[in-house]
């Protein structure tokens, strides 16, 4: 029963990347969200700070995702909120690199809640709420679809699951996920950030911190957990933790607080 579900899980991955492979080829640009300034300026925190051209900006930035990338739900709909929130979180940590191009990724799936390692979504074990695809599923973001507006609709939160697949993408850049994103950081400045990850992995593992505890399991987790405090709450990062906002300011190319 279980290879039933693994190969229905498959089949489903090899059809959507086969519809997204034929659109691409017709060269169908796909649908822009006739409102998504409207709904960018009503739901996204980052953009509502930015001044006026770079509100500008952003929002071009955002139709160009939205243009080049297919989103499509799995036993859910991709909404144009949803879609324009996932293509915010595209853009906010790749928003200090101007022209940034996701070159390794297509597609992706939005799926109606958290799922597990074989992609289901029934049983009572469903701890993933976002995936970067690698080898068969390489270009491919698995995302929950609660989990993407969680990440937008609670201002007071560190917390941001599209946001943490996209730094994970960026991280990737080089060519691995390892936390050390060395397409943008000087080779001089790799050595004091893994210093800065190891002492703050400790403080987590003491729990001493409060960064989110999965930032613990490696250190590509941890860029991506501390991206999320970094984007969704700087000036709280700035004081807590000031040595990590200055290193993820130079990472991002970016000053939020």
């Amino acid at each position: 029963m279980e290879a039933v579900y693994i190969l229905g899980a498959f089949i489903i991955i090899v059809l959507l990347v086969v519809r997204r492979s034929r659109k691409k080829s017709n060269k169908k640009k796909l649908a822009v969200p006739q409102n998504y300034v409207e709904l960018l300026a009503q739901t996204v925190p980052y953009y509502q700070r930015l001044s006026t051209p770079e509100k500008s900006r952003f929002a071009a930035s955002v139709k160009e995702f939205l243009e080049t990338v297919h989103i499509e739900g799995v036993k859910t709909s991709a909404e144009p909120m949803d879609c324009v929130l996932i293509a915010a979180a595209a853009v906010i940590p790749s928003f200090g690199f101007e022209n940034w191009k996701y070159f390794n990724l297509t597609n992706i799936i939005l799926y109606p809640g958290a799922f597990d390692e074989e992609y289901r979504l029934d049983g009572e074990r469903r701890p993933i709420a976002g995936m970067v695809g690698s080898g068969a599923l390489n270009g491919q973001m698995l995302l929950s679809r609660p989990s993407v507006r969680a990440g937008f609709f609670d201002i007071h939160g560190k917390h941001n699951t599209a946001v943490h697949e996209f730094v994970h993408l960026l991280d990737k850049a080089d060519g691995i996920v390892d936390g050390v994103p060395e397409k943008f950081l000087r080779h001089a400045a790799t050595e004091e950030w893994e210093q800065i990850v190891q002492h703050e992995i400790g403080l987590i593992e003491r729990g001493e911190s409060d960064i989110n505890s999965y930032g613990a399991v490696n250190h590509g987790e941890f860029l991506a957990v501390s991206a999320e405090y970094f984007f969704q709450q700087p000036a709280r990062l700035k004081e807590e933790h000031p040595e990590l906002y200055r290193m993820l300011s130079l990472i991002f190319n970016q000053q939020l607080a």
